[in-house]
């Protein structure tokens, strides 16, 4: 018998109704009113399941929102974080049962290693997996946020893990995801994908040679419940043809002169920044570098959407902190002059700025009555 999965019978209105409590209860800091919200749940029968995809999850995509539209700091971004982690922590101990066997069968369920991939600080996602198949009789080694690769395949050698689950959110750690996955491969592990960095519909997955890939945690453990994926041979790098004409390589090792250059030409094309704090400054600096770092995604993708979803996306942000519309037009036309020997970068950047170009204006302020 396979380790079970379980139907969510709580109501909307009950969940709802936690999230609202869990919410506040972040805002405030206040841990033990956070974990009073989700074990008052539980104790008025909602599923831990529930509570962990459809409470903490939800709510921790929001304390994500809140951050990246300014409306938090980065501070109250991390107390949240640690708070929902402790959380999670408690709700994991009263619901363990300690037996490392299915109840009902005595069968020693499947061992699953669960690990972010080296550089992937948001391990949220990848602990609630791991807490969803502990509790669904799945033998779990949860490994946590940012696992280097020589490290994790050492640990895959010492343990007799059945499967490996890598979670990642950012696309920009997709080349260091291949890396892994064609690792783990090579000692004939199947590896299993998921997080917000394969796509919705998980396309990067496909591309890097993943044994399987699931939009969610549940959808995680009905594939795990039906067997192991069947581990496929590993595909290096160097099996993605658009890699040979050099450009990602080029593009992430000029990282910090582009960020620089860049930086210096919009002090020229937007006057505003004539004005910025040095605060301002950095910041600027650090949306350059994650406009390079997800040009570089892109082009080891070779998928253009890859590059306009997150322009589009920083558009809306920047415009959330007061940022002109035009700066970020500017920056992606400075990266096109300065990449005037690398064509798909260029093709790239071309496709952000039509993208930027077609995002509509925001509305302007009536006449106050």
């Amino acid at each position: 018998m396979s380790p079970q999965t379980t139907i969510s019978t709580t109501s909307t209105a009950d969940l709802a109704a936690t999230r609202r409590q869990l919410w506040a209860a972040l805002e405030a800091r206040d841990e033990p009113a956070a974990t009073a919200a989700v074990l008052g749940a539980h104790d008025a029968g909602v599923p831990a399941e529930d509570l962990l995809l459809d409470v903490i999850g939800p709510v921790q995509a929001r304390v994500g929102a809140e951050w990246a539209t300014g409306r938090i700091g980065v501070a109250q971004e991390h107390a949240a974080t640690a708070i929902q982690d402790r959380v999670v922590a408690a709700l994991a101990h009263r619901t363990a049962d300690g037996t490392g066997a299915r109840p009902e069968t005595g069968e020693t369920p499947r061992r699953v290693t669960v690990a972010c991939v080296d550089g992937e600080w948001h391990a949220l996602p990848a602990r609630l997996l791991a807490e969803v198949l502990r509790g669904q009789g799945f033998l779990v080694d949860y490994l946590g946020a940012h696992v280097p690769t020589p490290h994790l395949i050492a640990h895959l050698h010492q343990t007799g893990t059945d499967v490996v689950a890598l979670s990642s959110s950012l696309p920009v750690r997709l080349p260091t995801a291949h890396a892994a996955v064609t690792a783990i491969q090579a000692i004939g592990l199947p590896v299993l994908v998921g997080g917000a960095a394969f796509g919705p519909d998980g396309r990067y997955a496909r591309l890097l040679g993943a044994d399987g890939w699931a939009p969610d945690a549940r959808a995680a453990a009905r594939l795990l419940a039906a067997g192991p994926p069947r581990a496929h041979a590993a595909r290096p790098a160097g099996e993605l043809p658009h890699l040979a004409d050099q450009e990602y390589t080029l593009v992430t090792r000029a990282r910090t002169q582009l960020v620089r250059q860049v930086l210096q030409g919009l002090e020229d094309a937007v006057p505003a920044m004539a004005s910025y704090t040095d605060r301002q400054r950095e910041r600027t600096a650090e949306d350059i570098a994650h406009i390079v770092d997800f040009l570089g995604a892109s082009l080891y993708t070779d998928d253009a959407e890859l590059f306009t979803g997150f322009v589009t996306w920083t558009a809306g942000i920047l415009r959330s902190r007061g940022v002109p519309g035009d700066a970020l037009v500017a920056a992606l036309d400075l990266l096109a002059d300065a990449q005037h020997d690398f064509p798909r970068a260029r093709a790239h950047l071309a496709a952000g700025r039509r993208a930027l170009l077609r995002v509509p204006a925001p509305p302007t302020p009536g006449p106050r009555s």
